[in-house]
């Protein structure tokens, strides 16, 4: 298996459809797209490369550990995220969200993407993935479905789903660790697939090193998905028969509430 170099992912990524000068979202698994040049890191230097000097490129950048304070300079990226994840928010230059609900970012609109103060629940639009919807930012899934889309639990948010389940962070307070409880809209996430048919005619399609590459405008995620949320809330929850123990909990939950 050939090492694709950060040439040869840079015009992948433009093939595929990577704007120069926009915000970009990335959502990746390194295990997809490997042998790459460089590693984690000249996957980063192609995706920079692809959105130029006047892009901005954005990674989920959360934490892991709900127990301990989180500081932006050295608290680790949850592992799910991957290896590119915690390689790019360690770059110099790498601007990251003060609070456990972290997004890193680097470019000029890195600034008002990690600006604002703890999301609760964590994709509302006064969040990192809000922020990048504000800025007509794309979405790109390398190597991952949309299970791993951050922006559909957004769309969630946007047209009120009834559920969400008890969950919790700590921050630091007067330097005091503190437990702040919280409701997210929280499920196994499997029916998130059902996006990608209602996205089939605004989605871009491609292979970037050896992975699988899904890229779309993040307004026509929320543009797409609102509508069907508001027409059933909870279409994106496992019928009970499925016997989902994520989507039930999540079902009882909206239940409860209503």
């Amino acid at each position: 298996m050939n090492e694709s170099s950060v040439a040869d992912l840079t015009a992948q990524l433009l093939d595929l459809g990577v704007r120069p000068g926009r915000v970009l979202l990335v959502h990746t698994s390194f295990r997809a797209v490997r042998p790459v040049q460089d590693g984690p890191a000249g996957l980063i230097a192609a995706l920079r490369s692809a959105l130029g000097p006047s892009g901005t490129l954005v990674m989920p950048s959360w934490t892991g550990d709900d127990d301990e304070p989180f500081d932006p300079a050295s608290t680790p990226a949850d592992p799910d995220l991957g290896v590119v994840a915690e390689t790019f928010r360690r770059q110099p230059g790498v601007l990251r969200s003060d609070h456990p609900m972290a997004f890193a970012a680097a470019g000029p609109a890195a600034e008002s993407i990690t600006a604002d103060p703890l999301p609760l629940p964590p994709h509302i639009p006064a969040s990192p993935v809000g922020r990048v919807h504000d800025l007509d930012g794309q979405v790109l899934l390398l190597g991952v479905d949309h299970t791993a889309n951050t922006t559909l639990h957004l769309a969630e948010l946007i047209a009120d789903v009834p559920y969400g389940l008890p969950k919790s962070c700590t921050v630091l307070e007067d330097g005091r660790p503190v437990r702040v409880p919280y409701l997210e809209n929280d499920h196994c996430c499997q029916r998130f697939a059902l996006a990608g048919d209602w996205l089939a005619d605004k989605i871009n399609i491609g292979t970037v090193g050896q992975a699988r590459a899904t890229l779309v405008r993040s307004r026509d995620i929320v543009d797409a998905v609102v509508p069907r949320l508001r027409e059933d809330p909870l279409l994106f929850l496992h019928a009970p028969d499925d016997h989902c123990a994520e989507c039930d909990a999540a079902r009882a939950s909206a239940a409860r509430r209503s």
